[in-house]
């Protein structure tokens, strides 16, 4: 058994479905040796994934960044991800897909043509942000970002998102705020939106940032609320002194920041982008479901 989890959990592994806890690699894979290789995770609302296509497109831009050919179509991909929700305990789940180099001897360089990809996937709970976390907000420290100079990949190495977490964790905050050379990047687990004068700011899309699939999401809600969008350098000071703050991730959806470092962000509350830009996030995933805009989600 994997403490933790149910042991009915289910999984895919190089083109079998299977229990989470039967499926194994070996130990000379090197996403295990080296942590060669990218990952996606998916939400999943009632049976339905969210944003699919743009999962996948950042998918294959992560594979070709490193040099791991894609080990399947859009098409195969799509019936490893029904297969895994079908299979799943919840209609709504996450779905973790992740594509390493193959099992090889251990040696830094590429090993030949030979060596297949390791493609695997999971499901695992959706647990949604509750209506008191909406409400309330979370709590951000700033830390400077110490990172590797591809943050752009969604890599398997993640140690230093790990260690900038646990920062956050130790600090009895929910997420990390990270800044290099004085400018915005993201959080450890996240992206970060900065509201100031009515506008909604957002760090360029480049080798310092993980263009999060509520990148191109928010940039939507925002034209539709009529919010201007500038997606642009932002300083610290940019930061500090915000209207408002919000988090975006696969697994928080959009979230309003109450504090930075001990110290309220606006009025400590949520505010009037973050209301607007959460009604269309509900808009979205009520149409992805056929529910009216006002049905609960």
């Amino acid at each position: 058994m994997i403490p933790g989890v149910p042991g009915d959990s289910q999984a895919y592994l190089n083109g079998e479905f299977l229990r989470l806890q039967d499926a194994k690699i070996s130990v000379l894979d090197r996403g295990f040796i080296f942590g060669d290789g990218v990952y996606e995770v998916v939400p999943v609302y009632e049976g339905r994934p969210f944003r699919m296509p743009e999962h996948l497109a950042r998918l294959r831009r992560s594979l070709g960044a490193i040099r791991i050919p894609a080990p399947m179509s859009d098409e195969a991909w799509q019936e490893v991800v029904q297969g895994l929700i079908e299979r799943s305990l919840t209609p709504s789940c996450l779905i973790y897909l992740q594509v390493t180099r193959g099992v090889a001897k251990r040696d830094h360089g590429f090993p030949g043509e030979d060596i297949a990809p390791t493609v695997f996937g999971m499901t695992s709970p959706f647990v949604r942000p509750d209506r008191t976390l909406r409400e309330k907000g979370v709590t951000l420290i700033s830390i400077p970002d110490e990172r590797w100079l591809h943050c752009d990949i969604k890599s398997v190495s993640l140690l230093g998102n790990v260690l900038a977490k646990q920062r956050a964790v130790d600090a009895g905050a929910d997420e990390v705020v990270q800044f290099r050379d004085g400018m915005l990047t993201e959080g450890a687990t996240c992206n970060i939106w900065v509201a100031a004068g009515g506008r909604l700011l957002a760090p360029p899309k480049n080798h310092l940032v993980l263009e999060g699939i509520r990148y191109g999401l928010m940039a939507e809600l925002a034209e539709e609320a009529g919010i201007p969008f500038e997606m642009r350098p932002v300083t610290r000071a940019e930061v500090e002194t915000a209207d408002e703050l919000m988090i975006s991730s696969a697994t928080r959806e959009v979230l309003p920041v109450s504090m930075l470092d001990g110290k309220p962000i606006g009025g400590g509350t949520p505010g009037p982008v973050y209301s607007r830009l959460r009604e269309g996030y509900d808009r979205r995933i009520a149409a992805l479901l056929g529910k009216g805009a006002g049905a609960p989600i």
